[in-house]
């Protein structure tokens, strides 16, 4: 069988073999697979000496939202990135390094493992966690997406090198800032984890390395990173112990480049790594060369038409590519000259790797077909294999001599941002998976500044199912309490399937909850005054009619609250509690005759047939997990049991809050509470007060109109930095859109989309979802209220 040289003629054959003798006689040929890596030490803070006098760092960053991000955003972020790029002067080179690879998933595992208690529910937890295991393999393949920037700059001596390099850090991290974009220095020990991950790709054997065993073995810090061996005789391929590679470069043809192609080959569902490497051009240095070269074109044009009229030609007739190149490069001095540009040389280079040499071949076509749409050719590297690879390692080390010429807006084509991701670790819940990139929404809204929360949709976009779905997470891994206010019993069955209490107001149950309970637990602030704004909250509808209370009216109701409630004061007893009826009492008895008045039209609630809360409360929440069903209530009654509840809510988060818990509160059909201005003013007051006491009230509606209708209630809205916004009607997203700012291609997600499919914004971070619950699990029977797997349940 022919070798690998077969092809090459007999020239070729002498020059490789003059080189190879040649690099054996210089000890080029590295003769073991530490030898291959190319780099000499690396320091405990993560600098890292290349060569004789190249000295490097390096940085990880995270995503920003790019692709979905305003037009006029996007652009912002690109002429940011552009001078980003800017800041590195001639003596700084520079490396990007994309690294889409299979890492030991155990890691992400342990994050989403939900440990037992040993409380009746672990059943639950090992279904849930099984889940949540079956969308973390589905996210990416298993993929995990790093970005890196790594910066070298050459010095006689490390501690030269040192000081320019934290200066060049600072100011790296400060333009990352800028743009939005968090970044974290590596130290030695994680650059050198990095390498031996991309060494061992793949494979779960961990990383175990100590300085101090540096000193007592002898070994190098290369010992602790290097494969078993690397296989470079291929020439279009490697091997990295048992796995292929092969290492292209990118061949840019495209007069213009689009921001997508980066973007497309992370997208890719199969380990890569992408790496710019670039470095700028001295200004003065490159409009000179530019401007040689354009004196060659103007004396090229002379010739040519020199020979247009020897031979009787029109002389203004140019061969097509010297007119071409004429305008590029004028127009390329202009840039330089008049605008912002600078001129970098770059190399891009593409690794793909995979288990086997076929596998690796359909990777590789992959790749070329993604350049290829843009026009631009993927290339391998024949020959030069071994350089490649060494070159795409986040040292800061460019082996490959291939270069292109590129402005500062060119080489900001390839935008390192695509979509932001959110996994958290501790606490965190589970929210889908991210519809760009694929992989698991993992967040804790515990660490917003405000946790506040809106789920928003249509009626079948999955609401209350994603209410469900987050509250049976809260009530799995944490101990924090869950209350929620149910205007349809959808959440019945749940909470009884959780072992949770069940309240349930109607004009026939014998459970009471008490509007006038006082909350002793209230702070600085007076319980008295919060009292009377209560009450004058459920009095202002119910006795104020369409014009609501008048002022003088609401004097007259604050001054009975205040009576009453200082009564109770002096015996302040359980029993002693004061009801509905007390204030009615108080009211008779007050000389004003629109006191006598409104008496008469409180005598509804208090005597009447609708005086369902004019009772002692009665009812215990002793549990951790309440539900207040108040379906069977009139629809005189629904917006009153709402305040009623929320009070009641208001009182038990005061009481965590002393007891240093928190507690979750979801109010479904919230727009309810949002019609009247006093219940809308005092629900705003209320959403703010449960915030500053470890409450976590989340509003479940599906009329934004309501929520965007009054002042207050845009409070609530804005005082809300976390939004699970389903499947929108057409006029909600046009408020929307206006609202949250949000791009003509996020709104794509929230346009006519399935069940479970939306945005989520987390603080400043928005994420397009998709959560597509098993629905072969016992949880997903219960939680689901569409009529078709309701009836084939009980079918």
């Amino acid at each position: 069988m022919a070798g690998p040289d077969a092809r090459l003629s007999g020239a070729e054959r002498r020059r490789l073999a003059a080189s190879v003798k040649k690099a054996k006689r210089d000890g080029k040929i590295p003769k073991s697979a530490q030898q291959t890596i190319p780099y000499r030490e690396m320091m405990k803070d993560g600098m890292c000496r290349v060569t004789d006098k190249l000295y490097t760092k390096t940085l990880s960053f995270q995503d920003v939202n790019y692709q979905l991000a305003q037009p006029e955003d996007k652009t912002q972020i690109f002429d940011g990135w552009c001078d980003f790029l800017n800041y590195f002067d001639p003596s700084i080179g520079v490396q990007l390094s994309f690294i889409n690879q299979h890492v030991d998933m155990s890691g992400f595992e342990q994050s989403i493992a939900i440990p037992d208690r040993g409380d009746g529910f672990d059943p639950v937890r090992h279904e849930y966690a099984d889940m949540l295991q079956s969308q973390l393999a589905k996210g990416n393949n298993g993929l995990v997406k790093r970005k890196f920037i790594t910066f070298g700059v050459e010095a006689d001596a490390p501690q030269t090198a040192r000081l320019r390099m934290e200066r060049i850090e600072a100011d790296v991290r400060g333009n990352f800032k800028a743009l939005g974009v968090r970044s974290t220095a590596l130290t030695g020990y994680d650059r050198l984890e990095l390498l031996h991950g991309m060494f061992h790709p793949g494979s779960k054997e961990r990383f175990r390395f100590a300085w101090d065993g540096l000193a007592k073995t002898g070994l190098s810090s290369k010992d602790f990173i290097a494969p078993s061996s690397f296989d470079f005789r291929g020439g279009k391929t490697f091997k990295i112990g048992d796995t292929w590679g092969a290492v292209s470069f990118l061949q840019i043809l495209a007069p213009e480049l689009n921001d997508r192609m980066l973007a497309d080959l992370l997208d890719m569902d199969t380990p890569v790594i992408v790496t710019l490497h670039f470095h700028s051009i001295d200004q003065t240095e490159a409009i000179k060369t530019i401007k040689r070269k354009l004196s060659d074109i103007e004396k090229s044009k002379i010739e040519e038409q020199k020979k247009a009229v020897r031979s009787g030609y029109d002389m203004d007739v140019l061969p097509p590519d010297l007119v071409t190149y004429a305008g590029e490069a004028k127009t390329l001095l202009d840039d330089l000259q008049s605008r912002n540009e600078r001129m970098f040389l770059a190399t891009v280079l593409v690794v793909n790797t995979a288990q086997t040499r076929a596998q690796l071949e359909n990777n590789v076509f992959q790749a070329a077909g993604i350049a290829q749409k843009y026009n631009c050719a993927l290339k391998r590297l024949d020959w030069q294999q071994e350089q490649g690879l060494m070159s795409s390692l986040p040292l800061g080390l460019n082996q490959i001599e291939i270069e292109r010429g590129l402005t500062t807006s060119s080489t900001a084509i390839f935008v390192p941002f695509t979509t932001e991701e959110i996994f958290m670790s501790g606490e965190a819940l589970y929210y889908g998976i991210n519809a760009l990139s694929s992989n698991l929404i993992m967040a804790d809204r515990k660490r917003l500044k405000n946790p506040n929360g809106l789920i928003l949709g249509v009626p079948g976009s999955g609401k209350s199912f994603s209410a469900k779905r987050e509250m049976t997470n809260a009530f799995l891994i944490t101990q924090d309490d869950i209350l929620i206010a149910d205007a349809e019993s959808e959440y019945v069955s749940l909470v009884e399937h959780l072992g949770g209490q069940v309240v349930k107001f109607s004009p026939s149950s014998k459970q009471y909850a008490n509007p006038m309970d006082l909350n002793m637990y209230c702070g600085d602030e007076n319980p008295v005054a919060l009292k009377s704004d209560f009450i004058l909250s459920i009095c202002d509808p119910t006795i104020g009619g369409k014009a609501g209370l008048q002022p003088m009216e609401k004097a007259i109701l604050d001054r009975c609250v205040r009576i009453v409630c200082n009564e109770f004061f002096k015996n302040p007893k359980p029993e002693n509690m004061p009801i509905l009826q007390d204030v009615y009492e108080a009211m008779k008895a007050q000389p004003e005759p629109e006191a006598k008045q409104m008496a008469v039209a409180f005598e509804l609630y208090v005597l009447g047939s609708l005086s369902v809360f004019n009772h002692r409360t009665n009812i215990n929440l002793h549990n951790r997990l309440v539900c207040f069903d108040y379906k069977d209530l009139g629809k005189q009654l629904k917006e009153i049991a709402m305040l009623i509840m929320q009070d009641q809510i208001e009182n038990r988060v005061a009481l965590n809050w002393t007891r240093h818990k928190y507690t979750w509160y979801y109010a479904d059909e919230f727009h309810l509470l949002l019609r009247e201005p006093q219940t809308a003013a005092y629900s705003s007051s209320a959403w703010k007060r449960l915030r500053k006491r470890g409450g976590i009230p989340t509003g479940i509606t599906q009329n934004i109109s309501d929520l965007l209708r009054s002042y207050e209630v845009e409070t609530i809205f804005e005082n809300s930095d976390f939004v699970y916004m389903l499947s929108q009607a057409p006029g909600d997203r046009a408020i929307l859109a206006q609202k949250l700012g949000i791009s003509s291609t996020q709104l794509s997600y929230v346009t006519n989309s399935n069940a479970g499919e939306g945005l989520l914004f987390y603080g400043d971070t928005i994420i397009p979802f998709i959560d597509h619950f098993p629905q072969n699990t016992a949880l997903y029977k219960i939680m689901t209220t569409r009529p078709a797997d309701v009836e084939a349940d009980n079918g």
